[in-house]
């Protein structure tokens, strides 16, 4: 058996324990704050104005450049391993087309952090949520929690499990720079300030324009607030934007669910995965879309 192609039965049993004991290590994690170096105010975030984006497509191109991402062409239809933003093309009556800027939310009070049990996933001290791939048990536990549903798991790494999504550009940022997807957006339809002073134009757009945008600012109180904020001319549900979110910050709901799931629970994630794993490889697949979510066109 040659490694990096075949999942031996001794790694295998290996990674099952190891996700058992990420399983336990839920029991003692606690919600992150998000006060963690930076205040709801000043944390950095990202006005999105969906009136003005013409569906160029340069944040998306940008952000792979940026973070050195080969996505297929299947993997440009959506988020992905590959893909941590993603243009979505909503068509609506009356011939009317929408064009949706999707990736992370960045939450103040992030339920995807707070899940993890071995903070893979962290609140950085600017705001942003980033990731650590050594720390990470493949538990995905991050995955169930995110009520935005972005989080992706690598499937064809599955001795060295990843989680993928969009960090923010954190490092950009450290550096001085604007995120990539901002700084390369030609139309205005994406800006970056504090959180504060972007709540600020946000609603002074609205308010000046009241018969184009929507009254309500997207992000502003969804899931307690998150660093992407939008504006729209359009109904957010039409858009295909959750509006069941809670207002109440989901780390609390999270450690009431992930402190009571049993062990077993992690132990049969990396079953699965691990069975996916072996199947693909043995078949020659190399599909990062989850087995649930696959259609024939994925087999």
């Amino acid at each position: 058996m040659s490694q990096g192609k075949n999942l031996s039965r001794r790694q295998f049993l290996k990674l099952t324990a190891a996700t058992g004991a990420a399983a336990l290590g839920a029991n003692v994690a606690r919600p992150v704050s998000a006060s963690v170096g930076v205040t709801r105010d000043n944390v950095p975030a990202m006005l999105i104005d969906l009136s003005r984006c013409v569906g160029c497509g340069n944040c998306q191109r940008s952000c792979n450049e940026a973070n050195n991402l080969h996505p297929t062409t299947e993997q440009l239809k959506g988020l992905s391993s590959q893909t941590y933003t993603y243009v979505e093309q909503r068509d609506l009556e009356g011939d009317k087309t929408r064009w949706v800027k999707r990736q992370c939310m960045h939450c103040l009070d992030a339920a995807c952090a707070s899940a993890c049990p071995v903070s893979a996933l962290h609140k950085t001290p600017e705001g942003p949520i980033a990731y650590h791939a050594k720390r990470c048990l493949g538990c995905r536990y991050c995955m169930v929690s995110c009520p935005f549903g972005v989080p992706r798991f690598d499937w064809n790494n599955g001795l060295t499990p990843e989680i993928r999504k969009c960090m923010f550009c954190i490092e950009r940022q450290r550096a001085g720079e604007g995120p990539a997807c901002a700084v390369n957006c030609p139309s205005g339809a994406l800006k970056v300030g504090t959180r504060a002073e972007l709540l600020k134009e946000a609603h002074a757009r609205i308010a000046a324009n009241p018969k184009v945008y929507v009254d309500h600012v997207y992000g502003e109180q969804e899931a307690g607030g998150t660093a992407m904020l939008y504006i729209s001319d359009v109904s957010f549900q039409m858009l295909g934007f959750r509006t069941d979110v809670t207002t109440r910050p989901l780390p609390a709901y999270t450690w009431d669910v992930m402190s009571k799931l049993p062990a077993v629970v992690g132990g049969l994630a990396v079953v699965l995965t691990g069975a996916s794993v072996i199947t693909r490889r043995k078949n020659g697949h190399h599909d990062d879309t989850p087995p649930w979510e696959r259609t024939e066109e994925h087999q």
